[in-house]
């Protein structure tokens, strides 16, 4: 961990120019803008994966139809059935699961007081007035939700809020385009995917809790993700 915090102090003393007494919280965004770079080649090959998965459905209910009393059989020609065509059922979770770390790695930084021995330079910090290892509860305990580090939070409530409702509209619109409900072998439709297509447009929102209960820095990474993924996928899945 102390090679990531000496990349984002070094990051920071290269934007301090600019940015002043935020140039920390301009190398978090900055980091992660580098990270959604280098994830971009698995995002492009998850949206291949999604419509190439689009085009299979019509084969795969052939093959329901066929196979409907060997769950099985049905089992094995489908997994066959996308060898064949190149197509991995799960290219959409990687972009993800590669940012994971990146993530982790600054909720760890900015959650510890000490890095290799010494004081964790990166907590004295900020943005604006909200401190990068401060939490949501700390700024309103400070001074309320509309003074300081407050309106920090204010200002990423909002972002993240618009972003959600973009993803919320897209959700939306994506799964009435494409109403196929996931069945099992015998034909039945799998048990809960009807609750979990009733949840899923909500799922963006969830970001303003994971927002409001991690340190600044890791927010900070989170909205920018978020954004940008909302941007990505806007372009690829258009």
């Amino acid at each position: 961990m102390s090679v990531f915090a000496t990349l984002v102090e070094r990051l920071a003393d290269l934007l301090q120019p600019l940015f002043g007494a935020s140039a920390a919280a301009a190398a978090i965004v900055l980091f992660t803008a580098l990270v959604r770079l280098l994830v971009h080649p698995l995002s492009r090959a998850a949206a291949r994966g999604q419509k190439a998965q689009a085009e299979l459905r019509p084969k795969i209910a052939e093959l329901r139809k066929k196979h409907a009393k060997d769950p099985q059989r049905l089992q094995k020609a489908v997994l066959e059935l996308h060898a064949e065509e190149k197509v991995s059922p799960l290219s959409g979770c990687l972009p993800s699961l590669f940012q994971l770390p990146a993530f982790f790695l600054l909720y760890h930084l900015f959650s510890n007081t000490t890095i290799g021995g010494r004081a964790n330079e990166l907590l004295t910090h900020q943005l604006f007035a909200a401190p990068l290892g401060g939490r949501f509860a700390d700024a309103l305990g400070e001074g309320g939700l509309f003074q300081g580090a407050g309106l920090v939070y204010v200002g990423l409530f909002a972002l993240v809020a618009a972003v959600a409702a973009f993803n919320f509209r897209r959700t939306k619109r994506m799964m009435a385009a494409n109403p196929a409900v996931p069945v099992t072998g015998d034909g039945e439709r799998v048990p809960g995917m009807g609750a979990v297509s009733k949840v899923m447009p909500f799922m963006s929102f969830f970001t303003l809790f994971t927002v409001a209960v991690v340190p600044l820095a890791a927010a900070l990474y989170l909205v920018t993700s978020t954004t940008w993924t909302a941007v990505e996928r806007a372009a690829l899945y258009r």
